[in-house]
Formats: C-alpha cells, structure tokens, sequence
C-alpha cells in the first residue's frame, strides 16, 4: 500500500481546490499535483466535514457539470 500524503501537502491541494477560478476543473487541479481526481474530492469532503464553519464554493458540483 503507498504511503499517505503528508497532511501538509493535502492541505494545500484543498486550499488550491478552494480558490478554483471559473474554468478550472477539480481534474485539472488533481492532474497538476499529481493525483487523481477521486483523491481530491475526497480529501475536500473531509475538509468540509472537519470545518462546518467554512463557506466552501461547491467545487464538486461545477467539476460535474461540465461532463468531467
């Protein structure tokens, strides 16, 4: 089994993810840190879930839309 990213890394891949400009997919994101996508989304629900105060934009919902 691989080792799990370090905490400090998926942080900053959700940081990355919360700030997604119009036009920038969750798979975009994913590829330039070199993960997949099904990583990122899960590492953003356990942000979500360990932070209910946050206002998270819904990443999830515009990566979907566009047919990624």
């Amino acid at each position: 089994m691989p080792k799990p990213y370090p905490k400090e890394f998926r942080q900053n891949v959700v940081e990355v993810a919360h700030a997604l400009e119009a036009g920038t997919t969750l798979k975009e994101i994913a590829k330039d840190f070199g993960i997949s996508e099904s990583c990122l989304t899960n590492w953003i629900a356990i942000a979500r879930l360990s932070d209910q105060r946050c206002n998270w934009p819904n990443a999830l919902t515009r990566s979907a839309g566009k047919g990624q």
